[in-house]
């Protein structure tokens, strides 16, 4: 997996960015999301992923994360851990906190893409992710297990989660589904659609909700 990474100071945090699907992780230097994190002088690292959607289909993505970028970069300079993900980054990004529990200390997710807009429709159809039964998950069901991962999700105990998203976005009827189940500081929400523009104005607001738990880990 190819890595920008924008070192600071190994003694903080270590944050980790996953692109949407077919985005470059290279976009959150392009469009000012780095800027942004740099301006507030967190001793912060920040290493930016290649993690294309085909290694997603293939299953090989939270492997890959793991044992070429996470593991190596935590046993050279143990650290907490942060994730954020954009997209299906964000489904990235839970994707390896549900694979290592305890080891990830916060999600940082701009519109994640959780499943497929039928099975979102169910958990939606059932009351929320409180109240659906995922019943018996398939092995090969990435998408089904993730929801169910979430249904059980608790604070405090797993990740940390910071939500922010589109009103109109194609995927906000997932978001909405989590933001249920944070509390409301934890949710960010504004007009706008799946797009660089809206995460961009998103992102501050992101970034000081989140930023006194980065900053103390």
């Amino acid at each position: 997996m190819q890595v920008y990474a924008d070192r600071i100071d190994d003694s903080g945090a270590l944050m980790v960015l996953l692109p949407g699907a077919g985005d470059s992780a290279r976009l959150y230097f392009e469009h000012g999301l780095v800027k942004q994190l740099r301006a507030r002088r967190w001793p912060v690292d920040v290493l930016a992923v290649e993690a294309h959607s085909d290694l997603y289909l293939d299953k090989s993505a939270i492997r890959r994360l793991h044992d070429e970028v996470i593991a190596p970069e935590l046993a050279a300079r143990p650290r907490p851990l942060w994730i954020t993900g954009i997209s299906l980054g964000g489904m990235g990004a839970a994707l390896y906190a549900r694979a290592h529990p305890g080891a990830v200390a916060g999600l940082l997710l701009l519109a994640p893409f959780f499943a497929v807009r039928g099975t979102i429709a169910e958990v939606t159809r059932a009351g929320g992710l409180e109240t659906w039964q995922p019943g018996a998950i398939a092995p090969e069901d990435d998408e089904r297990a993730l929801l169910a991962w979430l249904k059980g999700w608790r604070a405090p105990g797993g990740p940390a989660i910071w939500l922010g998203y589109g009103l109109q976005d194609r995927y906000a009827p997932a978001s909405a589904l989590l933001a249920a189940r944070l509390a409301g500081e934890h949710v960010l929400t504004m007009p706008g659609g799946h797009d660089w523009p809206t995460w961009q104005a998103l992102w501050p607001g992101m970034l000081a909700a989140a930023g006194p738990a980065l900053i103390r880990d």
